[in-house]
């Protein structure tokens, strides 16, 4: 794999991140503000009341998202990383060099 495509590689993984965390984040924000504020967790439905749920349960929901959100964004960066390092063009044969300076 080249240089270019850990970069792009890099950049969308970075984007997803950032999206799944502005489309779905919104859903875990309440947990810890809930269980600091209240002490009491509520579980919200569209076509029922709230139902009480121990606060634990949607703190490790919340903890589980922001890990696979931090996954993607850290993946990306680390690609980010290898591609802006890499030295593909560097490494080629004498064999195949073309351009000014190639003696034939």
């Amino acid at each position: 794999m080249s240089d270019m495509r850990f970069i792009i590689l890099g950049i969308a993984l970075i984007f997803v991140g950032f999206i799944i965390l502005g489309a779905f984040g919104h859903e875990y924000q309440a947990a810890t503000l809930e269980s600091n504020e209240f002490g009491t967790c509520y579980e919200y439905f569209d076509d029922k009341p709230p139902a009480k749920i121990n606060c634990s349960f949607k703190i490790m929901d919340q903890t589980v998202f922001f890990g696979l959100v931090l996954a993607f964004i850290i993946s990306g960066i680390i690609s980010l990383i290898k591609g802006v390092k890499g030295d593909w063009d560097s490494k080629i044969k004498p064999e195949d060099a073309v351009g000014p300076g190639k003696e034939e």
